[in-house]
């Protein structure tokens, strides 16, 4: 089998990356909590290599990632993914910014050279062919696609209401770096993780119901949802077509923008993203500290996590925010219905007839080609029948696919209540440019695996709704900025738009982040290894 003990792997690779590197020692370079942006201009000025860089991040996951479990695998090639861009900045030509800069991916986006896992062992042979169109930008920009981050399999979309599973078969469970008894979140755990702790200059997540938003509040980030198809999905395992969304993960918005102005564009492959290139821009060119001054934003109060704890770190933030010369608003928390329930039970069709599309165009050697092989797969296999598989099943007992009526029904109910008569009605009827609010609390207690998950209060659609996935149900983006800490822990603050106002959320979280300074690096993790 591909898969051995994650840090073992990782030592046994980057061993192998030293081994057949012809190039002279690389002089060190301390990579930890350096943006982006910086090892960019490092490189530019030849200051130190990619190599070395490279080789930074791999011995940062050899020393760190056995506790944390964030990384599924290095990549075999990266130390020569290195070593070519140093030799395309030496005979001056660079493809860009991000020429040499290591990135990490969610294992659930298509990378040739390493498979693409979900976190199931269903995936364990599924070597693509192809990249997927976020890897192909990457790559056309210089980008070293350093290796792949860890995930709750499948996106979260395997158990419910049984037994608990935080993290996936493949990659094992992830831990908070604030504290290892922490959640970090999900889906998008690996990557969330990744950035924090510096494995890499950034990482890419996907989205579906807020598993970038999440993971970057409680890991201490700046996450980005973007606008709905503004980054293509084609090559990335998906749960639904109708609300998929793959964004960056980064240290600091600057470091997001510069990402995503290389993410973003149209690809016929994903026929949803036919308008990106209308809207699609230089992000970091709005980056501005005055960004905030004259701005009308939407205030929220009462959504998850919002308590006596959270309350003073979201009112500190907002005092920023009007120090910055922006106007606050309030908006009523219960401007929004909840629609969870219904959301779900969508999820259930896209899911199957989705991920059936996609498995259709992996390789020979991947056996599971339906939802029905995936749900006996997943409860026989030694790895997998640990855990439950209540969503599989439930997507796997759908008929009709995207015509049945109870589907059609539903999404278009979901989809209006979040776009037109939620958010959109909340920005229109406020005249705010974006709402803002406290993404969510900070990180529960891991709950072990197998703990029988006790029953949603009021049931599921009950309560004030998630933000997270209203804003991904109608397709606009969501920016994450770390806010301070409570209790040691991170929190977040969301900036949530129009679509296609990235350009001005990522302007107004820059100026807060400017003026904020708001993150604290995670230092826990070391404490562990210390031990």
């Amino acid at each position: 089998m591909l898969y051995r003990p994650v840090a073992g792997f990782v030592v046994m690779a980057s061993l192998a990356f030293v081994a057949c590197s012809k190039q002279e020692p690389a002089k060190p370079y301390a990579v930890e909590e350096v943006p982006l942006s910086k090892i960019s201009a490092d490189l530019a000025a030849k200051t130190t290599t990619s190599v070395a860089v490279t080789q930074g991040y791999i011995d940062r996951i050899k020393m760190y990632d056995a506790n944390l479990k964030a990384i599924i695998l290095v990549a075999p090639d990266a130390l020569q993914q290195a070593a070519a861009s140093d030799k395309r900045r030496k005979e001056g030509k660079a493809l860009g910014p991000l020429d040499g800069v290591p990135i990490l991916l969610k294992d659930n986006i298509d990378a040739v050279g390493m498979p693409t896992t979900a976190g199931s062992y269903a995936l364990a042979e599924n070597r693509p062919v192809k990249d997927s169109e976020v890897v192909r930008r990457l790559r056309a920009g210089g980008a070293v696609i350093l290796g792949k981050a860890n995930l709750s399999q499948w996106a979260g979309r395997r158990s419910r209401g049984g037994a608990s599973f935080s993290g996936s078969t493949v990659g094992g469970n992830p831990h908070n770096p604030y504290d290892l008894a922490r959640s970090p979140a999900g889906s998008s755990s690996g990557p969330g993780i990744a950035t924090a702790v510096s494995f890499a200059a950034a990482s890419i997540g996907s989205d579906t119901t807020g598993s970038i938003i999440g993971p970057s509040s409680m890991n201490g980030i700046v996450g980005m949802r973007p606008t709905y198809a503004l980054v293509s999905r084609h090559g990335v395992v998906p749960i639904t077509e109708a609300q998929d969304s793959v964004g960056p993960m980064a240290r600091t918005v600057e470091d997001e923008a510069i990402l995503l102005t290389v993410m973003a564009g149209t690809d016929p492959a994903d026929p949803a993203s036919k308008d990106a290139d209308a809207h699609k821009t230089d992000y970091t060119k709005g980056l501005k500290t005055d960004a905030l001054k004259g701005v009308k934003l939407g205030v929220i109060r009462g959504y998850g996590g919002y308590d006596d704890k959270t309350q003073p770190v979201f009112d500190a933030a907002l005092e920023v925010l009007k120090a910055q010369g922006a106007e606050l608003v309030d908006v009523p928390s219960d401007f929004m219905e909840n629609v969870a329930e219904e959301a779900s039970r969508t999820e259930d069709f896209n899911f199957k007839h989705d991920l059936e599309a996609y498995l259709a165009t992996t390789p020979p050697a991947v056996k599971v080609r339906t939802m029905a092989d995936l749900v006996a797969f997943s409860k026989t296999e030694e790895h997998e029948k640990l855990h439950g598989t209540e969503l599989l099943e439930s997507a796997a007992a759908t008929t009709d696919g995207l015509q049945n009526a109870e589907y059609i029904e539903k999404r278009e109910l979901i989809t209006r209540k979040a776009g037109p008569e939620g958010l959109g009605k909340a920005l229109s009827q406020y005249g705010v440019s974006a709402l803002v609010l406290l993404t969510r609390g900070p990180a529960p207690l891991l709950v072990p695996d197998g703990t029988r998950n006790p029953p949603r209060e009021g049931g599921r659609g009950k309560g004030p709704p998630s933000m997270s996935q209203m804003a991904a149900i109608a397709g606009y983006p969501d920016l994450n900025v770390p806010m301070g800490m409570v209790e040691g822990l991170p929190v977040g603050i969301s900036f949530v738009g129009a679509p296609w106002s990235e350009q001005d959320l990522l302007a107004y979280g820059y100026a807060y982040e400017q003026a904020s300074h708001a993150r604290v690096p995670p230092e826990a993790y070391k404490t562990a290894v210390a031990k």
